[in-house]
């Protein structure tokens, strides 16, 4: 059996469990190429209204008679992406990645204990590159961004409009596995308290942005190391570029807990600071707020004396 037959097979089994599929490379990519010109309005945001394939997810279909023929346009595929947020399942896929020094199952079990949540037995897939996709699925209602990293460094969020690599996919490192242990047929709702962090914030309880001159101030009144500490990290955050400025606010802040752990400087100064830096590279303000408090936390820990 070809890797595309192999391909193919799988995503039919995967419609067949009420999920949505459509045909992607071994980078893991869409397999078909977008009908509109390149630069072109509609190809930015057609999402399949004009019918025509090649829309990435927004292809995505549980209909066998339409799964073929995708298949059929794109010799070239190797596997399959599953679309998060559709129904029936409203699939949420978290990505813990497992390497270049992250640890994404280390970090959402740091949130389980920080949030007060026990991560259910659910599907998981196991990928090439030694990280997981845990699949969980949501209230229909559920409104989340996809985000790499936000939640914690190595976990990236896939949920409406984004999609996960199917099982039995063949991607360029290796091919997609269910992971040993896990029951595939077995999806589990989404903790609440995973599902509020993955959740913005109504725009009425969103703080106002920081007093950037009122900040300033008081970082005059801190001894010289202190200053100095904090324009470092200020500056390491605002010269970071998309993607990863979560991921360098959380390192941030991990590095000014030990500061705090050390009571040289007060934690309400440093979070003012780093979320000013934050807010002028782009991210939202509950972006900010997350990685922050999350960053003080693993720093805090990384300080604190061993029982």
């Amino acid at each position: 059996m070809t890797d595309w037959h192999q391909a193919l097979v799988a995503a039919h089994h995967a419609a067949d469990r009420g999920f949505a599929v459509f045909p992607t490379t071994r980078s893991k990519k869409p397999a078909l190429p977008s009908p509109h010109p390149e630069g072109s309005r509609e190809r930015k945001e057609c999402r399949a209204a004009c019918g025509r394939p090649g829309h990435g997810v927004h292809d995505a279909t549980r209909d066998h008679d339409r799964i073929d023929p995708l298949f059929a346009r794109a010799p070239w595929a190797t596997g399959y992406g599953i679309a998060c947020g559709t129904a029936p399942h409203h699939l949420i896929g978290l990505d813990l990645d497992r390497k270049n020094g992250l640890d994404g199952v280390a970090e959402l079990a740091r949130l389980a204990r920080q949030h007060g949540f026990t991560v259910p037995p659910t599907a998981t897939v196991a990928t090439p590159s030694g990280g997981l996709h845990l699949w969980l699925t949501a209230p229909a209602d559920a409104a989340f961004p996809n985000s790499v990293g936000a939640l914690a460094p190595g976990i990236d969020v896939r949920g409406p409009a984004g999609y996960l690599v199917g099982p039995n996919s063949l991607g360029d490192k290796g091919r997609y596995r269910f992971a040993p242990g896990t029951d595939p047929g077995v999806v589990a709702p989404c903790p609440p308290e995973l599902l509020a962090l993955l959740t913005p914030p109504p725009a009425a309880s969103v703080a106002v942005a920081v007093d950037t001159a009122a900040v300033r101030e008081r970082i005059g009144r801190q001894d010289a190391y202190v200053r100095a500490a904090l324009a470092g990290e200020d500056a390491k955050v605002r010269a970071q570029t998309q993607p990863g400025r979560a991921k360098r606010l959380f390192a941030s802040a991990a590095s000014l807990a030990r500061l705090i752990h050390a009571g040289t400087l007060p934690e309400p100064l440093a979070t003012d600071v780093l979320l000013d830096a934050g807010l002028a590279t782009g991210l939202g303000e509950a972006e900010c707020r997350r990685a922050i408090t999350n960053g003080l936390a693993r720093g805090s820990a990384a300080h604190r004396p061993a029982a």
